[in-house]
C-alpha cells in the first residue's frame, strides 16, 4: 500500500506528491505490458489496487489519457487502447532509429557487470517463456532493453524511448505465444549480448533492430487478424 500523503519533508529533496507516485507506477505497468489492449480501468479499481484515495488515482489516469496511453470509454472508465496499423508503423520506425542509436552507443560504457546482469535477466526471460509466464517475460524484457539503452548515457533519448514504449507496451502481449515458440527474442537478445562482449556497436544495434522488426511483423499480423475478426462479427 502507498502512504496517502504528499511525502515527507526533508532538506535535500522536495516532497513527492502521491499523484506522481501513482502515475509513475501506472506508467511503468503500461510500459511493461501489464495490461492488454482493451483492458478497462476505473478510478475506483486503480485506487483500490494501489491502496490510495480516488484523487491521486484520478490524477494519474488523467495524465496518462492526455499522453495517449489510455483513452476514455465513459465518464469514469478508461481503456488501454489498441495500436492501429499507421501508429504501429510510425512507432516502429521511431524505435528503430532511437533504440538502435542507444544500442550502438551502449558499447562505449558497458562493463562485465552489465553483461552479467543482462545474462541473468535473459535467463529469467527464458524461464518465464518456458513456463508460459508471458507477463513475467514482458516485465523482464523491459529490464533487458532499458539496461542496454541506459548505457548510452543520453537522458533525453531515454525519455523519448520510454514514451514510445508507453504507447506500445500493451501491444507486446500479442507477441505470445509465437515469440516464445520461435524464440525470436531470445536469439536477438543473445546476439546483443555477444555484440556487447565484443564491444561492437554495430552488432548490438543490428540485434536490437532485428528484435524490433521481428516484433513488428508479429504485431502487424495480430492487428490484421483482429481487424478481420471484427469485420466478420459486424
Amino acid at each position: 500500500m502507498i502512504d496517502d500523503t504528499d511525502g515527507a519533508q526533508n532538506d535535500d529533496k522536495p516532497p513527492v506528491r502521491l499523484g506522481e507516485v501513482v502515475y509513475q507506477q501506472m506508467k511503468e505497468r503500461l510500459i511493461r505490458g501489464a495490461f492488454e489492449p482493451g483492458h478497462k480501468l476505473t478510478v475506483r479499481a486503480l485506487a483500490e489496487a494501489l491502496g490510495v484515495s480516488s484523487t491521486p488515482a484520478r490524477d494519474a489516469i488523467n495524465r496518462l489519457t492526455f499522453e495517449g496511453a489510455l483513452v476514455f470509454a465513459g465518464p469514469k472508465t478508461v481503456i488501454v487502447p489498441f495500436v492501429g496499423p499507421e501508429a504501429l508503423e510510425e512507432i516502429t520506425l521511431m524505435r528503430l532509429a532511437l533504440e538502435g542509436l542507444a544500442a550502438e552507443k551502449s558499447v562505449l560504457r558497458v562493463t562485465q557487470n552489465d553483461i552479467d546482469e543482462l545474462t541473468k535477466i535473459q535467463a529469467d526471460i527464458n524461464a518465464a517463456l518456458g513456463d508460459a509466464r508471458y507477463a513475467d517475460a514482458l516485465w523482464s524484457n523491459k529490464e533487458f532493453h532499458f539496461l542496454i539503452y541506459r548505457l548510452s548515457q543520453m537522458p533525453h533519448l531515454m525519455t523519448t524511448i520510454e514514451t514510445l514504449w508507453l504507447r506500445i507496451g500493451a501491444a507486446f502481449n500479442d507477441l505470445y505465444p509465437e515469440f516464445a515458440e520461435a524464440k525470436y527474442g531470445v536469439h536477438n537478445h543473445m546476439a546483443a549480448i555477444e555484440g556487447l562482449l565484443d564491444r561492437d556497436g554495430g552488432a548490438v544495434r543490428a540485434a536490437i533492430e532485428s528484435d524490433i522488426r521481428d516484433g513488428y511483423r508479429r504485431l502487424r499480423r495480430a492487428e490484421r487478424e483482429r481487424s478481420a475478426q471484427n469485420l466478420h462479427l459486424s
